[in-house]
């Protein structure tokens, strides 16, 4: 039987809110969106994004934050008690186990990615990038995926912040890293914007993320949108579940998930106008796939006046963003280990973060020394990819939307109306039934169509 230990809870409504935003806006939202907008059509991409959020990303969300306040534990124990205490098969926790293990596999690679971001910053600060071309920024890009020992610096460094935070329990730790963390990279976006309003060509970003180019719009850009609002919004790995498992019974759900969902898009979207009037007052193509921010940006940074300052905080708000989510993709591995094995918080995190540290040099390597290894490419989908290939595609691109689909299905088909009306406390009957059809019908066959179209 599950340890039923108490665990804290949100000291105020705010910091709920700010933690829960800080968990989904990372590397998706300022390093991801921006290249797929780039590359599929602009606004029309936005678009496709805001409509998938809506009526897919959502209603789930609401779903996995309810049971969090439900079950009052880890997604693993929540799941499984749930199910049992409705009289539904305890195979359920299954559910549970994977939002574990998913938010495990992307530990292992999402501090990789963030230590380009600090290494990138650290550059800027020293005016590196001044008077720079794509020929000489590209290599400097190479030189970092090709260095494992920097690599590795930086990966330690983002994932003892994190294990540093979350030893320190909810209101200690996260709580106390959320009330400055948060503040600062919405100062520094807004900055951003501001900057882009101001020194760049704005109406032309603007442009570009409002006026849709429906003639780059393909099947993918479906597939990719749908799957960002997945990834950005941190749905079905844990991390929302056990967020609101430290979530008072008196805060409305449907609310503040609206606000958490909304202001995530928000982010999405401000990165985007922060980072499109720079490329375009420069010449620079938006469609710059991954290496616009790492490569395309550090180009403008280095011809604009004051584009050190300006670098330097761009690339520091995205190493914010990246900390924020790796807070919450530990905290519900954590949890269940405390209920389940009894052993004191700072001990299990400094277990599970230096385990994450440890396997996390297999994506270190995939840049270099092991950039030929590929393990599973004796498999149909898996040729050529290596370890941080393999760990970002069966996580985010298959794990994740299957994790969702249960969430959808379990809440959807499997718990009584009466339990989610009074856990939910729609004050419209009719909102009520919109949700509960999104969640029933629409999401789980979206889902479903990602999933093909991921697969084959």
């Amino acid at each position: 039987m599950a340890n039923t230990a108490n665990h804290e809870t949100w000291s105020s409504t705010t910091l709920f809110i700010l933690s829960a935003v800080g968990s989904a806006v990372g590397l998706g939202n300022i390093w991801r969106f921006p290249y797929l907008a780039g590359e599929n059509g602009g606004g029309a991409f936005v678009l496709i994004y805001l409509l998938c959020v809506t009526f897919i990303a959502l209603p789930i969300l609401i779903g996995e934050i309810m049971l969090g306040r439900m079950g009052r534990q880890s997604p693993i124990n929540t799941m499984r008690n749930i199910a049992i205490n409705n009289g539904k098969s305890a195979w359920w926790g299954i559910g549970g186990w994977l939002a574990v293990i998913i938010a495990f596999m992307v530990m292992t690679f999402y501090s990789v990615v963030a230590g380009w971001a600090l290494d990138f910053g650290l550059k800027s600060a020293m005016g590196t990038f001044s008077g720079l071309g794509k020929d000489e920024i590209q290599p400097i890009f190479d030189g970092l995926l090709a260095d494992p020992l920097r690599l590795i610096v930086w990966h330690t460094v983002f994932t003892a912040l994190t294990v540093y935070i979350v030893s320190r329990g909810l209101n200690d730790g996260i709580e106390s890293a959320i009330k400055w963390l948060m503040p600062a990279l919405f100062t520094l976006l807004i900055g951003m914007v501001i900057y882009s309003m101001v020194a760049a060509d704005f109406m032309a970003g603007l442009a570009f993320m409002l006026k849709p180019d429906f003639s780059k719009v393909t099947t993918d850009s479906f597939m990719l949108a749908s799957s960002q609002a997945f990834f950005s919004v941190t749905i079905g790995a844990g991390a929302m579940m056990i967020y609101g498992a430290y979530l008072p019974d008196n805060v409305s759900i449907p609310r503040t998930t609206a606000i958490i969902v909304f202001a995530d898009a928000g982010v999405a979207i401000f990165a985007g106008m922060a980072i499109f009037p720079i490329v375009f007052s420069f010449g620079l193509q938006p469609d710059g796939g991954p290496g616009l921010v790492f490569v395309t940006l550090p180009i403008a940074f280095g011809k604009m006046f004051g584009g050190s300052i300006i670098g330097t905080a761009f690339f520091l708000l995205l190493a914010i963003a990246a900390l924020t989510s790796l807070i919450a993709t530990l905290e519900p591995i954590v949890a269940w280990a405390e209920e389940n094995r009894g052993i004191k918080r700072k001990t299990t995190t400094i277990i599970i973060g230096l385990t994450a540290w440890v396997l996390g040099f297999g994506s270190v390597l995939s840049f270099n020394y092991l950039a030929d290894f590929h393990p599973l490419g004796f498999l149909p989908l898996m040729e050529g990819k290596t370890i941080f290939d393999l760990s970002e595609y069966i996580s985010i691109t298959i794990l994740l939307p299957i994790s969702g689909l249960l969430i959808a299905l379990f809440v959807g088909w499997n718990l009584p109306d009466a339990i989610i009306e009074k856990e939910l406390a729609f004050k419209s009957r009719v909102v009520y039934s919109v949700w509960r059809f999104f969640l029933r019908w629409l999401a789980p066959a979206v889902i479903l169509v990602i999933l093909f179209f991921n697969v084959v």
